[in-house]
């Protein structure tokens, strides 16, 4: 069984190497809640730095995070607590960067993490050029060259509305909240934070390490389970809650900028478990395959376990891609495709229980991993086979030079309108889930 482990272990290692789910948020976001009256029909909100937040409720904050450490405790599966001298407590005499590095240590997020003050503009909206934050201002991350983020720089004191803020901030725990977590990680936090080694995924590479955060494989078979426990220790519920209650508390204290923020950055992991590549371990393959794949690799033949991790990892890639470059392409045209309508209608956002504290365990990605075969079919049924079907072809080392809208231009008309039928109900259970969650935590605010 010890042996098994490590074989299931190593193959998720690789496919976590993908951590993306849906490529930039803020699109998606800003499609998702443009219509939401909730939203859209918020007062401005004052730009305030994360300092003066801290500073003001040091008091109330420090009795929030001790509540949400005894949450975890009590309802997380296997959840590791967080060592006693990390909890923050309030002391009104240090400097705000040493109060900023306190609130950092207590909910276990990477103390580099910018928390610059920024939006993404939202390219179907804007009307002329606005003034760029270089991205390392924002990110500890390196961006690809050809990625859709574009950062415009807010101060204190500024206006804003609150879906730009919201929207922004969906995309930002992409920025290196999550990254180098762990104690076998490279990094000195990692080895303070008391969440043991990296489950899964190779500890060494940068992106990899933020993968059990965001990423949460909790509909998996008991044999699984039993085959290799560390598919548990993952850990978007606990995001999801920290900034979900944080951002309650920044309302009822009057800090709305960082109310709409920490809404945010909680949806964007309730978004990632949208996607059935992070919310299942191997969409389409059956756990006896994957037991028999693992098997087969134990014995000293690795092709077949390392042609199903390519091939998990170009079809993510590619579905990603696809779904975003649709998305900018019907923003930067001012335009609505079928996707962005599907990302706004609130149909079926009354079919899903009230938003709850295991919303995204019990609703979200539940309702995901059931997608694991159908997305599977669809992406070789519908996309270029070299892309997902053909494991010598390496998606991830090639996506700069891929343009799938192209790629998929010639592909049969009955296929890609069953790829463009799928994605875009995804996307409408992205949005009506994004919606819940701001409608749950406007609640818990009293407004």
């Amino acid at each position: 069984m010890k042996k098994l482990a490590y074989a299931l272990g190593a193959l998720m290692g690789l496919m976590s190497s993908t951590a993306g789910a849906w490529g930039n948020h803020t699109l998606a976001a800003y499609r998702a809640l443009e219509a939401m009256p909730e939203v859209v029909n918020a007062a401005p909100v004052t730009v305030e730095p994360l300092d003066a937040f801290l500073k003001a409720e040091e008091k109330t904050i420090e009795a929030l995070l001790a509540s949400q450490e005894a949450w975890a405790v009590a309802n997380l599966q296997s959840y590791p607590p967080r060592p006693a001298k990390l909890a923050f407590t309030a002391n009104p005499d240090r400097s705000d960067d040493a109060r900023r590095l306190a609130f950092a240590h207590a909910l276990r997020i990477a103390p580099n993490s910018r928390f610059a003050l920024f939006i993404q503009p939202d390219p179907k909206t804007a009307v002329s050029p606005a003034p760029r934050l270089p991205s390392e201002a924002v990110t500890t991350l390196p961006m690809l060259g050809n990625a859709s983020q574009k950062f415009q720089p807010l101060k204190a004191g500024d206006t804003v509305a609150p879906l730009a803020v919201v929207a922004s901030a969906a995309d930002e725990p992409d920025y290196g909240l999550d990254i180098n977590l762990f104690e076998d990680n490279p990094s000195e936090w990692g080895k303070m934070y008391g969440f043991g080694t990296q489950p899964f995924g190779n500890p060494i590479l940068v992106y990899s390490s933020q993968a059990p955060f965001h990423m949460g494989f909790m509909h998996e078979s008991k044999v699984l389970y039993t085959a290799a426990p560390f598919i548990k220790r993952t850990f978007p519920q606990l995001r999801v809650y920290q900034y979900s209650t944080l951002a309650s508390l920044a309302f009822r204290t009057g800090h709305p900028y960082w109310g709409w923020r920490f809404t945010g950055l909680a949806l964007h992991y309730i978004q990632d478990l949208t996607q059935p590549y992070h919310a299942t371990l191997s969409p389409g393959d059956s756990t006896l395959k994957l037991l028999a794949v693992n098997a087969i690799s134990m014995v000293g033949l690795s092709g077949m376990k390392n042609d199903m991790v390519t091939l998990l990892s170009n079809r993510h890639l590619a579905l990603e891609k696809y779904q975003a470059e649709v998305l900018l392409n019907s923003a930067l045209a001012k335009q609505d495709t079928a996707l962005d309508q599907a990302l706004r209608n609130s149909e079926k956002d009354s079919s899903y229980p009230e938003w709850y504290d295991h919303y995204l365990r019990n609703v979200v990605s539940a309702q995901a991993a059931g997608y694991g075969n159908r997305i599977a079919q669809t992406l070789v049924a519908s996309m270029p086979e070299g892309f997902v079907s053909d494991p010598s072809f390496d998606f991830g080392a090639n996506e700069e030079k891929v343009t799938m809208v192209k790629e998929l231009a010639n592909a049969q008309p009955e296929a890609k309108s069953r790829l463009d039928a799928l994605v875009a109900e995804l996307l409408s259970n992205f949005g009506a889930h994004s919606r819940n969650t701001v409608r749950g935590i406007l609640k818990a605010s009293n407004r």
